[in-house]
């Protein structure tokens, strides 16, 4: 998703917000949030949807939402007093209330082909988000001990992929050093989710690829 809104512009497969031309940084939950709410938009979300959503395995208090609601409008120069783009709806949740753009792919962006290689499988990797985890609806089901539901993703786009964990209880692990930021990866990199080695790939391959369901 490529949108504009206001003086903003977000770009969710190249990780990337940028208000008045300027990069905005935002923490890996703080963009989620912000990519929820204009994936969502103008729906009012719950809070509690909010939290299944953006931490599927963990309990969190509102004072973590209410923090990353003023992370995303500290980002966005929105004002909560006078909202413009992000609406909390008291005691209910939150919904992105601006008009909203949709812009072209960035010039030269174009699908890569990557997949994850895990034991004998080849996995494709979709344009956009791909998740991993546990889940029925991860992309690369990996339904093992130590994993989480929604574990990690890795987003496809503009030429280039970036993996990032999803608050996940035993971590993401990349080239042997656990993951605390998004990260770009490269051909040959070596991912470890709970006990399973994927390795990502980027060159058109031989072997036949399959769906990313596996146990």
């Amino acid at each position: 998703m490529r949108v504009r809104f206001g003086p903003c512009l977000f770009d969710g497969g190249a990780r990337d917000l940028r208000r008045d031309g300027v990069p905005q940084p935002l923490s890996p939950k703080a963009f989620q949030f912000l990519e929820l709410l204009l994936q969502e938009r103008p729906r009012a979300i719950a809070k509690q949807e909010i939290h299944e959503r953006l931490w599927p395995d963990s309990f969190v208090s509102d004072s973590s939402l209410a923090r990353l609601a003023a992370e995303v409008r500290s980002a966005l120069g929105d004002d909560a007093k006078a909202p413009r783009l992000l609406r909390t709806i008291h005691r209910f949740g939150y919904a992105f209330c601006a008009e909203v753009i949709a812009e072209p792919a960035a010039p030269g962006a174009s699908p890569a082909a990557c997949r994850l290689v895990w034991a004998e499988r080849h996995i494709p990797l979709a344009l956009g988000e791909n998740l991993l985890g546990r889940a029925s609806d991860a992309r690369v089901v990996i339904d093992l001990a130590r994993v989480s539901r929604h574990h990690a993703r890795i987003v496809v786009g503009d030429g280039r992929a970036v993996l990032e964990d999803l608050g996940s209880k035993n971590g993401t692990f990349l080239r042997g050093q656990p993951l605390d930021a998004p990260a770009e990866l490269a051909d040959g990199d070596e991912i470890c989710i709970g006990p399973a080695v994927l390795v990502f790939r980027t060159s058109a391959g031989t072997s036949t690829t399959e769906t990313g369901t596996a146990a």
